[in-house]
């Protein structure tokens, strides 16, 4: 077993996330975007470390929420591991708990208040998330509108749980909030189920997971088609009827990017890693 920290298992679950080859649309150790490298995401992993600390501290989840999104910012490309940080930072906190189960992470993200609603909202002034529109009536609460939409947030009371269960149905990441991190958990396992380089078994939970929900980020940016189009073709990796490499160089060309599945992804190997998967 490992004597590394909850913090330590946390940047090195970024790390080895965006090292997994390959990640069909997201940058990894062979692919880059254009404006957005795996430097930037070593770097962004490197510089939220801090904000994470906060978390295994015992500070409040959306102050270290925001400070390790104002770190991970501190690199040329803007925005790199958002919603990975987003899960990272109350599983960091049930793990410094001592608690790192679906049930410890749910009370974690369940307990949070309106202040820690706020800090997510400023989170949002750092980088540039791409996010679905709100629904009507809901315009007030636009994450986009950062530090202007705190009053809205202060007069009706919500917490990040209440903000994360109001997004469900828009964005994956919320959905792990909101339901006890399921598919982090069992992406965990799963990792740990498998052998061989731990990249590689990233690379194949991350196909895995995209093969069995669509992933968000792709749906927002992309639209339905594209992000039915992605999960079944990961279905079709899975079967063995397509390579993942050639998907991978293909959605990097089409700038597709299930960067959802990622932050999954980045979530199940801290899980691991705490649970003594071995780098």
């Amino acid at each position: 077993m490992s004597d590394r920290t909850p913090v330590q298992n946390a940047e090195l679950a970024l790390l080895l996330e965006v090292t997994g080859t390959p990640k069909p649309g997201n940058v990894d150790r062979e692919r880059d975007f254009a404006d957005l490298r795996f430097e930037h995401f070593m770097a962004g992993a490197v510089g939220a470390r801090p904000g994470l600390a906060l978390a295994s501290e015992g500070e409040p989840v959306g102050h270290a929420l925001e400070r390790a999104v104002a770190g991970m910012a501190d690199q040329s490309a803007g925005n790199t591991q958002f919603g990975a940080l987003l899960l990272l930072a109350p599983l960091v906190a049930a793990a410094s708990e001592g608690d790192l189960t679906p049930a410890g992470a749910d009370e974690v993200a369940r307990r949070t208040t309106v202040a820690d609603a706020a800090d997510f909202y400023r989170a949002f002034e750092h980088v540039d998330v791409a996010v679905a529109d709100p629904p009507a009536g809901m315009e007030p609460l636009d994450v986009r509108r950062g530090s202007e939409a705190i009053p809205t947030l202060e007069e009706r009371g919500l917490t990040l749980f209440d903000v994360m269960e109001q997004s469900v149905d828009a964005d994956g990441v919320a959905a792990e909030w909101a339901g006890g991190f399921r598919r982090t958990f069992d992406a965990a396992d799963a990792l740990l189920a498998d052998d061989g380089p731990v990249p590689d078994r990233a690379s194949r939970v991350f196909v895995e997971l995209l093969a069995e929900e669509m992933d968000s980020f792709v749906l927002t940016r992309n639209g339905p088609e594209a992000a039915t189009e992605v999960q079944r073709r990961a279905r079709a990796v899975l079967d063995g009827e397509e390579g993942a490499a050639a998907l991978a160089e293909e959605l990097v060309d089409r700038d597709i990017n299930p960067g959802t599945t990622a932050d999954i992804v980045a979530g199940a190997l801290f899980v691991a890693l705490e649970r003594g998967l071995v780098v």
